[in-house]
């Protein structure tokens, strides 16, 4: 641990060109594709994109604006993966293909700009700070929502968006690094996630209920950074890498027998990304990293098996909500554990809509890149939340909370997002 690692260079087409053969074209992946539904064209879709992974590792096409293109329309939600019959991991692929366009091509404007911020927290820090003293100017609010609006666009914003308000002061800068808990009781690290520290600060106050409220030590590392996955959007594995290590080196500082994540997201990049992608240019890290995964667990997860009972939850009032299923809790089987929670809680009806487990339309940088395209898919969703008549959607991914507020301002629809630990915590917080 804190030894400097050797890097092992490889191919990132050749790391894939196993997996590449396990496709057999039968297209399963078409009638599971959210990016296929809304661009209906081969390269949208897994296939297509396992193609012309072949063809890049072949090297007999052009490296030009079109294959780019068909690479960014992916919101590596897996629901191929799930689907398919042969378990082609496309989404490891297309981080692939992502990678070699970004080696050979350069990462664009945009991605080089995320890079930059992600690697940095005093930056983002500072940045959260001054959109809070000069949110005025550019934005303003929405009648009769809690959102924003842009007075007029911005590159890579648009002006249609409605972006959630910062928080005045971020979560990691209110609270002491270590909570001393009850003797016995678990210690759990939180990694807290960037949309949880800067915009869901509540959230993160609601995780530190839950789990103060069941005697754990709570750690909090102060120098815990963005888990990379905005970097793996753009093909930036090199700013990834280098966010896995330093998380490493700030999570493996404290003897703890969870980590914790409540952004379905971060949970994905510790759980699946970091030992499945990251690692495998490094056999050490990947050791290191495959040791971090088994120790996270998502917030729902945990809650459960430490025992949380029904009577120590609840809405406080009577309240009919419906759940989302984030895609990266999805593909890591999480979905039972957050509905029974919730279903127990006092004073809360929990209605299913008709495609929960469908993609909100997110997918990271896929929602700036093609912002039409990511709200067609999500009005889908935001329909079948208005027919229930819930009054607010639960997710457990502060990122679909957006997404999903967004598209349902865009529809006229009054309904809340809140976080599945909003829910639990309410009792205990009052």
């Amino acid at each position: 641990m804190g030894l400097p690692l050797q890097r092992h260079d490889v191919d990132p087409l050749k790391r894939v060109e196993k997996d590449l053969k396990k496709c057999v074209k039968c297209g399963a992946c078409r009638a599971n594709c959210p990016a296929f539904s809304t661009f209906q064209r081969e390269p949208a879709v897994a296939r297509g994109k396992v193609a012309l992974t072949q063809h890049l590792l072949a090297k007999d096409i052009e490296l030009d604006d079109q294959t780019y293109l068909a690479m960014s329309k992916c919101l590596l939600c897996g629901s191929c993966v799930e689907k398919c019959p042969n378990e082609v991991p496309t989404d490891e692929i297309v981080i692939a293909a992502r990678e070699a366009l970004a080696e050979q091509r350069g990462l664009t404007t945009f991605h080089k700009a995320v890079g930059r911020v992600i690697r940095n927290r005093k930056m983002m820090n500072m940045g959260a700070a001054m959109a809070a003293i000069l949110g005025p100017l550019f934005f303003r609010k929405v009648p009769a929502t809690s959102g924003l609006r842009l007075r007029f666009p911005l590159p890579f914003v648009g002006g249609r968006r409605h972006i959630p308000q910062l928080a005045k002061k971020p979560f990691l800068s209110r609270h002491p690094e270590v909570i001393q808990g009850e003797p016995g009781k678990p210690r759990i690290i939180y990694f807290v996630g960037c949309m949880t520290n800067f915009v869901y600060t509540e959230v993160g106050e609601a995780a530190l209920a839950l789990f103060r409220h069941l005697g754990c030590t709570v750690i909090i590392p102060k120098d815990q950074q963005c888990c990379g996955l905005p970097g793996m959007s753009g093909g930036d594995m090199e700013t990834v890498r280098e966010l896995a290590e330093r998380n490493l080196s700030a999570l493996e500082k404290y003897e703890a027998d969870y980590v914790v994540t409540a952004c379905a997201t971060c949970g994905g990049a510790l759980h699946k990304f970091y030992p499945a992608v990251v690692g495998k240019r490094n056999p050490e890290l990947q050791q290191r990293l495959q040791a971090l995964a088994e120790k996270t667990i998502d917030a729902s997860v945990l809650l459960q098996k430490l025992g949380l009972q029904p009577e120590e939850t609840g809405a406080g009032e009577a309240m009919k909500i419906t759940y989302h299923d984030p895609c990266h809790l999805r593909t890591r089987a999480i979905t039972r554990q957050p509905r029974e929670l919730l279903t127990a809680a006092t004073g809360v009806q929990l209605v299913e809509m008709e495609g929960a487990d469908k993609c909100c339309g997110l997918g990271g940088t896929f929602n700036v890149y093609h912002y039409e395209s990511s709200m067609q898919i999500n009005s889908s969703k935001s329909e079948a939340i208005k027919r229930t008549g819930a009054d607010a959607v639960v997710t457990g991914c502060p990122g679909c909370m957006m997404q999903l507020s967004d598209g349902l301002k865009h529809n006229g629809a009054p309904t809340r997002v809140l976080h599945t630990l909003e829910i639990l915590a309410r009792k205990i917080r009052n």
